[in-house]
């Protein structure tokens, strides 16, 4: 099949060329169906009866009698060759930044943002991000989900942070003097304080859709704007429940990728990061470890490693402590449970054990990338919660969220995923900004 197609498929193809090179009118469609590059290169086809394929020339083969097109339509890595009439090349050339068939490092194809996905890196990358959203998706219904379309636009600050983009209207509107909403309103950095007010009615929810953070920083790691898959249970009282629906969820959404994209993550492993398909069977087969943070920070004081932060009880840890913790665990993915109380929000649910004083939360570290998944127990008793959230001068604020308390709740809790983190520790991609389509980050916002 990929030696090429019908005579008749070559000659509608350099009518469809010639037409374009010449601006004369299009000839009329055929009637027949348009199959995918994809279908077409698996199909059975022994008559040679006529197929419709519509796509881009990648390349271009030129011989003295003919002249061999690979055609591609994003469906597949792999092109389709197709046979063509040879006067065709004259207008087939043109100045374009990637030679097929030649590898460029990422780094240098992302200074194309509006050509890079015609690079077969990217469009290996794209095609698997689709795939990973499709599995999400599928896993959380298939276990009783519904799926919330949460804000954009909120009044809520979850993480505290600080770090938000404001939202305000054009300055036609501002002249005014009137605020839009009535109220600060800021693009959203988390979709849980919304889920949880779901979760009061729905048992189990969740959302996937992106996040903000208005963070100066360039790294590696960061992004202005990223997508962030969230959930949050009813009726959970520990964080086992939790991380076993984290585990899954990585294990099954891979395992859906590695099923139904194995070219692409093929090509990914063996040119973008060698090395990386043994790393993922190791993840994938191994039960997921688990430490406390308390356990964290002794076995990071005994390494015989220099770090930048002096690891200590009471302060977070830093990218190069957990990549030390993945490491030390044998590079199998492991969470972290039970950090001080101070370190993180008001609604992680106290465990009440001085004097060391922690929450309920989890954080799940995975090789190469550090922190993958967040999660925590919320605090569900009212008296505990209208205490931290007065201690913080948050109550008028928060009124809302006591509601949900005062008015019946249960036990409950949730976590996140960063998405373009995931797709980064499944394909071995170094840079976040290589697995999102249109990367936004400081001093960076291309078309």
């Amino acid at each position: 099949m990929t030696g090429g197609l019908t005579m008749w498929a070559a000659r509608a193809l350099s009518r469809a060329l010639r037409a374009y090179c010449t601006s004369a009118p299009c000839p009329r469609p055929s009637q027949l169906p348009r199959v995918s590059i994809r279908d077409a290169l698996v199909s059975q086809n022994p008559r040679g009866e006529n197929m419709k394929v519509q796509g881009w020339v990648r390349s271009v083969r030129s011989q003295k009698e003919v002249l061999f097109l690979h055609i591609n339509d994003g469906s597949s890595l792999e092109h389709l060759q197709i046979v063509a009439d040879p006067s065709l090349d004259s207008c087939l050339w043109q100045t374009f930044p990637f030679k097929y068939k030649e590898r460029y490092p990422l780094q240098y194809i992302r200074q194309y943002p509006h050509l890079r996905c015609r690079t077969n890196a990217l469009a290996s990358i794209l095609r698997v991000r689709s795939e990973a959203t499709d599995a999400i998706h599928s896993f959380f219904k298939a276990n009783g989900y519904l799926h919330i379309h949460t804000p954009v636009i909120t009044s809520n600050d979850c993480e505290g942070a600080g770090e938000l983009f404001q939202v305000e209207p054009s300055s036609k509107v501002k002249k005014q003097g009137k605020n839009f909403f009535g109220v600060p309103a800021f693009l959203t950095v988390s979709a849980q304080l919304h889920l949880e007010v779901m979760s009061g009615a729905f048992t189990q929810v969740f959302t996937f859709g992106p996040t903000f953070r208005a963070e100066n920083s360039q790294s590696r790691r960061h992004l202005a704007e990223f997508y962030m898959v969230e959930a949050e249970m009813s009726f959970v009282e520990s964080l086992q429940d939790i991380m076993q629906v984290m585990e899954t969820l990585f294990k099954s959404t891979t395992e859906a990728v590695l099923s139904n994209c194995p070219e692409d993550v093929e090509l990914l492993h063996k040119f973008i990061a060698p090395g990386q398909k043994d790393k993922l069977e190791q993840m994938l087969k191994n039960k997921f470890l688990i430490i406390s943070y308390t356990e964290a920070v002794e076995i990071l004081k005994k390494a015989s490693q220099n770090f930048t932060f002096t690891p200590k009880w009471g302060v977070d840890l830093q990218t190069e402590h957990e990549k030390y913790l993945v490491e030390y665990c044998g590079n199998i993915p492991v969470f972290v449970i039970n950090y001080p109380f101070d370190l993180k929000p008001f609604y992680m649910r106290d465990n009440e054990d001085e004097p060391q004083h922690t929450v309920a939360a989890v954080d799940l570290l995975v090789p190469g990338v550090g922190e993958l998944f967040g999660g925590s127990l919320r605090e569900e008793r009212f008296h505990l919660l209208q205490q931290r959230l007065a201690r913080l001068g948050l109550t008028d604020t928060y009124q809302w969220y006591l509601d949900l308390r005062r008015f019946g709740s249960v036990p409950h809790g949730g976590f996140g995923m960063g998405f373009e983190r995931y797709l980064q520790c499944i394909l071995g991609v170094h840079n976040i900004k290589d697995v999102i389509p249109f990367p936004r980050f400081s001093h960076s916002c291309l078309l």
